[in-house]
């Protein structure tokens, strides 16, 4: 497929597209998803709301302030001239982005898109090693970070990386030197097809990969799941959990509701039901959270507090039936199931109101198509498990990644997902493909947390699966070998998960630790993972 020309005079994403034959087969079914060849999805989403809805309008909320379309145009653009005057950022460099869900985190994303910059948004709880994997992979030039969370990145000790923090007390934070520029600020006129972002999504090998997205795909999750499925309303108010560093929380916290001219919701960090009051005195309509957000809010005995919804969505995980059912009969919600994938950018297979059937996925979302097929890419038949594979105005474009060979195969888009498809067209999730781990939303590597164990003295060896949970749909269980001589007992266990928060991201340490003598390997010496999730299940049976 031939690009357009582009805006950026660094083309270090550009040259690191896999090659066009490897990409996934594009269509653009929809009218609306037709986009002019040069296009800013910041200016589509944020300028032209201003223009359409005026200053004024309520955009930005958080517990404790509110901002408006006009004040966050403003500091995008103050943002931007940060960026390009003061700091030299040309269009094409890219942008680290690092901290919490809050209004300065969104006008930094929009002012690093604005400057023709790519932004690469990270999680806030990830530790100084893998930030660093991160910048070596994107080589970001500059880092905007939320002054609580500048210690890792700062050990990191990335080099070539300019760190300037916000919301913080310096004299050369962020906001005191946006306060000095003028909010004045004519956007780069980027490429539909110039990269906008790019999304780290966790690799079964431990290793990251980063996914390239366009101008246009940030648009087409807009006028896809948002547009035919969710249907946002000008005067809705949208929250949720998922970090803004997860295209789930990107689109359902900022692209959908600004692509609608509503507001949001920001949280930094809430439990269920915390969640559940902030929803009742903010008078949220439109909640995105995980499945076991939800249950929690029921076991609490909260949902009173979410009268005021009109929809719910769940995705990065399975949502049970049963939840469902649950919800559906307390609340009398029901609750908009979707799968999506960091590749993918959003939801592709969903469904809403009556043609939701509890514990399916959905159907495809207009916009895509989806099939179940063999190892071979060869559809199978309805009823039958296979691979879910997918295709769409959005795909996987890994960046300099060999993997892209096995996420996209024959043109289409291989979630790692198996699924059965009904003779109704309905697909229904069965189980991972991979050694992937889904708990609470978050997407666990095992590999990667085999790697923080192993190098702590108490373990000789390691295998990291996932296993059932009720709570959280899965749990991460480690089955460990301990050197001679350390005790196998409470008190290790705790070391060792310890240990793994201090390592890596804490929401990826084994809350399970089963210690055993030898672990299960293949002649070559190759762990048999299969086999530690079947003595995991029989164990939990």
């Amino acid at each position: 497929m031939e690009l357009s020309p582009s805006a950026h005079a660094d083309t270090f994403c550009r040259d690191r597209l896999p090659p066009s034959p490897l990409w996934p087969r594009l269509h653009f079914d929809l009218p609306e998803l037709r986009y002019p060849d040069r296009l800013n999805c910041a200016v589509r989403l944020l300028d032209d709301a201003v223009d359409r809805w005026g200053a004024d309008r309520p955009c930005l909320l958080t517990p404790t302030d509110r901002w408006s379309y006009g004040d966050l145009h403003r500091r995008a653009n103050q943002v931007a001239q940060v960026l390009t005057d003061d700091l030299g950022l040309r269009p094409g460099n890219r942008v680290l982005l690092r901290g919490p869900n809050n209004p300065w985190l969104v006008a930094c994303w929009f002012g690093v898109l604005k400057a023709g910059g790519v932004v690469v948004t990270t999680m806030p709880l990830l530790r100084a090693p893998e930030l660093a994997q991160l910048h070596d992979i994107s080589r970001p030039v500059v880092a905007l970070c939320d002054h609580r969370y500048v210690d890792e990145l700062r050990a990191a000790d990335a080099p070539g990386l300019t760190v300037l923090s916000y919301g913080g007390p310096d004299d050369d934070d962020l906001v005191r030197r946006c306060a000095t520029k003028s909010g004045e600020f004519s956007s780069v006129v980027t490429a539909a097809d110039d990269v906008a972002l790019i999304a780290f999504t966790s690799g079964t090998t431990g290793r990251p990969k980063a996914t390239l997205h366009f101008h246009r795909d940030v648009l087409a999750n807009a006028d896809t799941f948002a547009r035919h499925i969710l249907r946002p309303r000008p005067d809705d108010v949208f929250t949720g959990t998922p970090p803004l560093a997860f295209t789930f929380g990107l689109g359902g916290l900022v692209v959908f509701p600004l692509h609608a001219g509503a507001a949001t919701l920001l949280i930094e960090q809430a439990s269920p039901e915390r969640l559940a009051d902030l929803v009742a005195e903010h008078g949220v309509t439109v909640l995105f959270t995980a499945p076991t957000a939800y249950k929690a809010i029921m076991a609490a005995g909260m949902v009173d507090r979410l009268s005021g919804l009109r929809r719910c969505v769940s995705a990065g995980e399975a949502l049970p039936a049963r939840v469902w059912q649950d919800f559906h009969a307390a609340t009398g919600l029901r609750i908009i199931d979707g799968i999506g994938a960091t590749e993918m950018l959003h939801v592709f297979v969903s469904a809403a109101d009556d043609d939701i059937r509890p514990g399916a996925t959905g159907k495809p979302v207009p916009g895509y198509r989806a099939m179940v097929v063999d190892r071979t890419g060869a559809p199978v038949p309805d009823g039958q498990p296979g691979l879910l594979a997918v295709t769409g105005p959005t795909g996987c474009r890994y960046l300099d990644d060999p993997r892209q060979t096995t996420y996209v195969r024959n043109g289409w888009n291989i979630t790692g997902d198996t699924y059965v498809r009904d003779g109704d067209g309905y697909f229904w999730y069965v189980a991972r493909s991979d050694d992937m781990i889904v708990s609470s939303g978050y997407n666990i590597a095992g590999p990667e947390v085999e790697k923080a164990l192993l190098v702590h003295p108490h373990v000789a060896d390691c295998g990291v699966v996932g296993v059932p949970d009720d709570r959280r749909g899965m749990l991460v269980k480690a089955f460990v070998v301990l050197r001679e001589g350390v005790a196998a007992d409470d008190v290790t266990v705790k070391e060792l998960q310890n240990h793994v928060k201090q390592t890596i991201a804490p929401y990826k340490y084994p809350r399970a630790v089963e210690f055993v003598t030898e672990l299960p390997r293949t002649s070559n010496g190759k762990l048999q993972r299969g086999e530690l999730r079947r003595r995991a299940a029989n164990a939990a049976g």
